[in-house]
């Protein structure tokens, strides 16, 4: 491990080491070569995700090569995927502490730190991706993150999303909520406590771990992403029946984490070329997840003999009510309290839009497709 006072001394901050995977290392060459005798800046940045995990992988290394492109080579991060220098539920702790610089991952990993942290990824019957990005930016939400966070020594920004995900994968068929009772399933976040209030066992597992997991029987199902994430980590060899809708994440926002000090040592210009680099990765991820998890539905269909269900209404509807509850519980005083009633407010307001809006659209679409044979 370098010795970050040293680096300090020395004009630097965090861990040396060339930008995370530059697509074209020549190129990062030719960048980086004018910039030696300017300040540079070199960070490291530990993730929740497996090394070459496409998707949510793929997103932290496209925010490192943004950073240092954006910086014409100055800002350089150097990437390490979950396990190569600390475990991935270790991540939040590493940049707290100062052991790293940056973490790219999901706020609902850190629910032992604070049961706020949830509602900045996804929450059970929450916000879709466009309405938590709605909330974040425009709603108060990023101002209560940001004193949340504080509290940790860290600054938090959103840095991709999934969009809606799936219910998971299920060796058995859920037929009623009895089948819930006594389920084990990976699932983190308030959707954990969903499943244990209707009787299911729920493990947070970082993504590495679940398929051993399952293939073993310690869990019984298992949610992650959608098709396109799924299909690369081979799921369905094991548990053929695919459920939705993903009720625990409608809209699965990520964030980078950064430690504070760091954050606070920059300029402002270097500080807007990592919200520039982050926010540019929202977008990207949101749409590379939304074109592919169409193409991956379709594969895991034709071609994987997977069984694609829908959860009974009376299980949604227990789910829903669940739901309710564990969001409240989460928010009963102080940030906490704070940041679920701003949650609330914001959900609220964007699920009349989207009432009249995007929910009749997608019906009235649905509709003229199946007219149209």
């Amino acid at each position: 491990m370098i010795n970050r006072r040293n680096l300090i001394g020395a004009g630097l901050l965090g861990v040396g080491g060339a930008a995370a995977s530059f697509a074209n290392p020549e190129k990062a060459a030719e960048i980086a070569a004018p910039a030696v005798s300017r300040n540079r800046r070199r960070f490291s940045m530990v993730t929740t995700w497996p090394d070459g995990l496409p998707g949510l992988g793929e997103a932290a290394v496209r925010v490192c090569n943004r950073v240092a492109a954006m910086s014409d080579g100055l800002m350089e991060i150097k990437l390490y995927p979950a396990g190569t220098l600390v475990p991935a539920f270790e991540s939040f702790d590493a940049v707290a502490n100062g052991s790293a610089d940056m973490y790219h991952g999901a706020e609902y990993y850190w629910t032992a730190k604070s049961t706020a942290y949830p509602f900045f990824t996804a929450v059970p019957f929450g916000m879709t991706a466009q309405e938590i990005m709605g909330w974040i930016d425009y709603s108060g939400g990023q101002k209560l993150w940001d004193e949340l966070s504080a509290d940790f020594g860290i600054k938090s920004i959103q840095a991709a999303n999934t969009g809606h995900q799936m219910g998971g994968w299920f060796r058995k068929e859920i037929n009623s909520l009895d089948d819930l009772i006594g389920l084990q399933m990976r699932i983190p976040g308030q959707g954990g406590d969903v499943l244990r209030a209707l009787g299911g066992s729920a493990k947070a597992l970082p993504g590495g771990e679940i398929y051993q997991a399952l293939q073993t029987g310690n869990i019984d199902a298992t949610e992650w992403v959608g098709p396109y994430n799924d299909y690369s980590l081979g799921f369905y060899r094991e548990a053929p029946y695919y459920y939705g809708p993903g009720f625990h994440e409608p809209g699965a926002s990520l964030a980078v984490g950064i430690n504070r000090r760091v954050w606070d040592g920059l300029t402002d210009g270097e500080q807007a070329i990592i919200k520039a680099a982050c926010e540019a990765e929202n977008h990207t991820s949101l749409a590379e997840f939304t074109y592919k998890n169409s193409v991956y539905l379709d594969l895991l269909l034709r071609e994987h003999n997977v069984q694609l269900r829908s959860f009974p209404d009376d299980v949604v509807t227990a789910m829903a009510e669940a739901a309710r509850d564990v969001r409240a519980a989460s928010g009963r005083d102080g940030i906490e309290k704070r940041i679920y009633e701003s949650f609330e407010d914001g959900l609220k307001k964007m699920r009349d839009w989207a009432a009249v809006s995007d929910g009749p659209y997608y019906a009235a679409r649905q509709l003229g497709a199946q007219a149209q044979g």
